[in-house]
């Protein structure tokens, strides 16, 4: 690519080492018009923005090292003119230390560079017609006003050729290439221009002359201020638009304007924005659905047997716990839990299962129907073929570029930054270092584990003793409950503490793995960050739901963590309603912290910048050092908003079943990230570099493999975590005879059917309360659900034959599960094709349209030149041969 450039477009390529030759900015005032957008001759556009502090005014480094920052940057710029920029500095108006160099692109360096970037240019208006159907017709209530944003018009486009440029649909020189592409263009040139040679070592980009604070900021600008319309008539005042029409919270019901979207911030802001509100308007479906199955878990609560056995004082009453840890807990009344024994029958109904069914099916449909809208997008936006064609390589990439190899398919040499032994020991090192991190992060799990099963003893212990208060506060601050909610909010902070770590790291790991395009860079991180985020979010409600209360033995024979903690047990209910809070805990904090981290600091940050700058002066500001003061969008862009979205697609898919009103939640949240997302972009940010996006990179599979495995955790909650299985065995099977006593199915007895009975003669010294039994009673019950037979017989405390049927029926359950939401998903996503029929058509027009005019027209100019040369010749020929005249 540095080649073709050098030989076609930047002949003066290089380092210029004689003082003398070097070309540099233009020298200009500030004009008092803080919304212009051109130069001080009113003409040239200005197109980006680099600001530096002048070195004669630098106090903060030696006098050698301002010399050398200096000499760099004059040879950067004078590149820069070189290669057909055009550049005017003015000075601060607020800070006289601060330059800004303004850059211009002319219409022949935009022509070049859009040749070689292989940008799409329009051919011709688009005249394929479109039939309105009813749903555009609904879906017109909410759209933006047309008469404030107009609609773009549609044309077919192709890559854009210089020798072909009548062929192509010019109005106007100055608007063919609109502002975000001549950003793209500009941004392109600052990345690959160099500034310095050092040991035969080029050295370019303006990344580097940002980290190394040669320059303070460069951006492109934003077109007017957010709170009025530009005073410039030529300016469209778009951020004004936007932030009126889409950014302002009163728009929080419209449809987004995705196509203006992406005119002012570029394809990747916009297919960002296409995704979210794709994924916000199908969690409409899923929310009306997960409201639907909570209402009949209230409405049914009141018929809940189980329930009703253990509030009333002649069942639960008599029956009496045995303690949950060793030594200092007490025997304990099954009463005790009839208030969260009602809370679960809300979430552990039938309408869970139904819910858990649905939202295995949702989910397929909300992925294929993302794809054909992706597809159609991709038409539109002109991003088909994009990762073939316009995607550069990396300057990082290119500056390491020193082996060379043979390419297998054009069989001609060429620059790589490592051989293949050398890729093979960085994706080695690369792999144990995300795997050691992963090992951490479970090392943490397994701390606050024991961090749980420690309080658990302190709690019960000491809370009865220090709560002086009514019989409501025992009867809702249990040990448990204590328990719970404390290592949740210990395990967020952790999660929190650990992701500022990782997300350092899997940078750190990234840039040493040196990826060859921004696509893959961004895809490695993605895919690094998530592992590492799986691990740390989920770790915790993987381990209630799965583990916690399943391999805890008997309060005979109790099973020890590390030969010292006693094993948690769940309550008699099961631990859905734990995972429930911690779900709501994890999930709750999260979008509180993140909602603060993205929107709140940015905004005090330059809510103080504004406040100092005006303290120091009442001047007029232009529009380059308005922008300069809002804050930085970071070199992720939006990364962390898609992680935490694909965080929250998890928490909606994975863990659904104990918590039916995720999504509602998720829709809420949703509908408020979309404006706070486009409020932060448009008010408190500069404006980013526009970039190309095919699509949603490496989001799209860690969502499908998430999907695939929401299915499973699902069933399994349903089935191990829950208590639907036993109680419907027991309904079925053992409430009559030959198991049961029951004339008919019945849930009565159900309670006292699964509370196996221990001997109180029976503990073991380690384990033996301290507090004396009470009453003539000689057994008391297990907490869970572990069905063994009764003290005296032949097999006491070995499990009976309910607790085989029990698991034969959840084994069950979850193999016909899983393979009829397979089967559908698969039906699904046969039946939904990926690209549509109409997008189709339009792309088939289009290259037919592109073989038209690009490559016919050459066949018809080499034709009629033929022609004229055979002409000549046939002529030739018969004058040759004629007779002559006598």
């Amino acid at each position: 690519l540095v080649l073709e450039l050098n030989q076609v477009i930047i002949p003066t390529y290089g380092t210029v080492l004689d003082q003398q030759n070097l070309h540099s900015p233009e020298w200009a005032d500030f004009d008092d018009k803080p919304d212009s957008l051109f130069f001080s001759d009113g003409q040239r556009r200005i197109d980006f923005v680099l600001v530096y502090e002048d070195e004669n005014k630098k106090m903060t480094h030696k006098r050698s090292d301002r010399r050398k920052q200096k000499r760099k940057r004059q040879v950067y710029e004078s590149n820069l003119i070189n290669n057909g920029l055009q550049l005017e500095a003015t000075r601060s108006v607020l800070d006289e230390k601060l330059i800004f160099v303004k850059v211009h692109v002319p219409w022949e360096v935009l022509c070049a560079y859009a040749e070689v970037m292989h940008i799409k240019l329009p051919l011709q208006p688009n005249d394929l017609k479109t039939q309105d159907s009813a749903f555009n017709w609904f879906s017109g209530l909410f759209r933006v006003d047309e008469n404030i944003i107009k609609p773009e018009q549609e044309f077919f486009t192709a890559p854009f050729q210089k020798e072909h440029l009548s062929n192509f649909y010019i109005q106007d020189k100055d608007t063919f290439f609109n502002p975000a592409t001549r950003s793209r263009i500009v941004h392109f040139i600052l990345s690959r221009v160099e500034y310095a040679t050092k040991n035969n070592v080029k050295k370019f980009g303006i990344n580097k002359l940002l980290d190394t604070g040669i320059y303070k900021a460069a951006f492109p600008l934003h077109d007017s201020s957010f709170r009025h319309l530009s005073t410039d008539p030529s300016c469209p005042s778009e951020r004004y638009l936007l932030y009126r029409e889409w950014a302002h919270p009163k728009n929080i019901l419209k449809l987004q304007p995705l196509d203006f979207i992406r005119k002012y911030y570029g394809e990747k802001i916009g297919i960002y924005f296409a995704w979210l509100g794709f994924y916000t308007n199908m969690l409409i479906v899923a929310a009306v659905v997960g409201v639907g199955c909570f209402l009949y878990g209230c409405l049914t609560k009141d018929n809940c047997t189980w329930s009703q056995e253990v509030c009333d004082p002649s069942i639960g009453g008599n029956i009496i716990m045995c303690p949950q840890c060793d030594k200092v807990c007490t025997y304990w009344n099954l009463t005790i839990t009839c208030e969260s024994s009602k809370k679960l029958c809300i979430f552990d109904s039938f309408g869970t299962l139904v819910f858990a069914l649905f939202m295995g099916i949702w989910v397929t449909l909300f992925l294929e129907f993302w794809k054909r809208r992706q597809a159609e997008l991709e038409y539109e936006w002109d991003t088909i073929e994009y990762l073939e064609q316009e995607e550069q390589v990396r300057p990082e990439y290119e500056a390491r570029c020193t082996h060379v190899v043979m390419n297998e398919i054009t069989q001609q040499e060429e620059h790589v930054p490592y051989t293949a032994c050398g890729k093979c020991v960085r994706m080695t090192f690369c792999t144990s270092a995300v795997f050691f991190w992963i090992l951490l992060i479970i090392a943490s799990v397994i701390g606050i584990i024991v961090y749980r099963l420690s309080v658990f003893l302190a709690f019960s212990a000491t809370l009865s003793q220090h709560i002086s208060g009514t019989e409501a506060i025992r009867k809702y601050l249990t040990p448990q409950t204590a328990t719970s909610v404390t290592a949740s909010l210990i395990s967020f902070v952790v999660i929190m503490v650990l992701n500022v770590i990782y997300e350092k790291v899997a940078i750190l790991i990234t840039d040493f793995e040196l990826p060859r395009t921004q696509s893959d860079y961004e895809n490695s991180l993605t895919t690094k960050m998530f592992l590492f985020q799986f691990v740390n979010y989920y770790s915790s409600c993987f381990y209630i739901a799965f583990f916690k209360g399943k391999f805890v033995g008997h309060p005979g024979n109790p099973v020890y963590w590390l030969g010292k903690y006693r094993n948690e047990e769940c309550d008699p209910g099961g631990c859905l309603l734990e995972l429930t809070t911690q779900l709501a805990i994890i999930v709750g904090g999260k979008a509180i912290w993140n909602n603060i981290q993205e929107v709140l600091l940015p905004w005090v940050k330059n809510l103080i910048g504004r406040y100092c700058a005006a303290a120091r002066s009442e001047k007029v500001v232009p529009r380059w050092e308005q922008d300069y003061h809002l804050q930085p969008i970071g070199k992720l862009g939006l990364f962390y908003e898609y992680l935490e979205m694909v965080i929250q697609f998890g928490f909606v898919t994975l863990f659904v079943a104990s918590f039916p009103l995720a999504p509602l939640l998720a829709l809420i949240n949703n509908m408020l990230e979309i404006r706070l997302d486009a409020w932060k972009l448009t008010t408190q940010f500069r404006r980013m570099v526009p970039q190309k996006a095919q699509d949603i990179g490496a989001w799209q599979p860690i969502m499908q493999g998430i999907a695939i495995l929401a299915v499973v955790t699902n069933a399994m909650i349903i089935a191990f975590t829950s208590d639907m299985i036993p109680r419907l065995v027991y309904y079925w099977s053992f409430s009559v005879p030959p198991y049961g006593s029951h004339s008919s199915h019945t849930m009565k007895g159900y309670i006292n059917s699964t509370l196996s009975v221990f001997n109180v003669s029976d503990f073991k010294n380690a384990s033996k309360p301290f507090s004396p039994w009470f009453g003539n009673q000689t057994t008391c019950r297990q907490v869970y659900r572990d069905l063994r037979y009764p003290p005296g017989h032949q097999h006491q405390y070995e499990h009976n034959i309910y607790y085989w049927h029990v698991i034969a029926a959840k084994l069950a359950f979850i193999i016909v599960m899983e393979h009829v939401i397979y089967f559908v998903k698969f039906i699904i996503s046969y039946i939904i094709p990926d690209v549509s029929q109409k997008t189709k058509s339009k792309v088939k027009r289009e290259k037919y349209l592109t073989q038209k005019l690009l490559h016919e027209n050459d066949l018809k100019v080499v034709k009629k030149t033929m022609g004229k040369i055979a002409d000549k010749i046939i002529k030739g020929v018969d004058n040759t041969f004629r007779p002559k005249a006598e």
